[in-house]
């Protein structure tokens, strides 16, 4: 089975943007209005997150994904995953930053928040704009295993990529 990855986060938070820089694509991102599958990548509506009623729908689409992409904006102040979050979902967590590059990037806000929502996992900062850790994300999507996941992050020990 090719791994598959399911991003959530808030409205406009940054997943199209950032399944488009995952793929390679320059097209400008819409606002996802329902499950969009586009490769190996599950772009989800912000709704999803936002309001508890459609969890059920995150865990559904969970059955179909190996990873889940907990997508955080660094540039705002709201944070929609309980803590504990990730640790309701069994599949590979990792906690994304998106929008450092923006100048009202506060990453390392951004990363306490992450820090409580995904229990077990890495947290890396990213900007589809320079492609900063996309290729990261890129690896950690071919990681099988929270073991193998720890592995990739022993060797890669830097300011950006946090191991929880």
């Amino acid at each position: 089975m090719m791994n598959r990855v399911m991003l959530i986060g808030s409205i406009g938070a940054g997943k199209s943007t950032l399944t488009n820089a995952l793929l390679g694509k320059q097209v400008e991102a819409v606002k996802t209005q329902s499950l969009v599958y586009h490769d190996w990548i599950v772009d989800t509506p912000g709704e999803y997150t936002e309001n508890p009623l459609f969890y059920k729908n995150i865990m559904a689409t969970a059955l179909e994904v190996t990873h889940v992409f907990y997508i955080q904006d660094a540039t705002g102040d709201k944070m929609v995953f309980p803590p504990g979050f990730s640790s309701g979902i069994p599949k590979l967590s990792v906690g994304v930053v998106t929008k450092a590059d923006h100048p009202d990037a506060d990453i390392e806000r951004t990363i306490q928040k992450l820090k409580q929502a995904v229990t077990d996992g890495p947290i890396v900062v990213t900007s589809s704009i320079t492609g900063k850790g996309i290729q990261l994300l890129r690896d950690l999507a071919a990681c099988n295993s929270l073991q193998e996941l720890k592995e990739y992050a022993a060797v890669r020990r830097q300011y950006d990529f946090i191991f929880r």
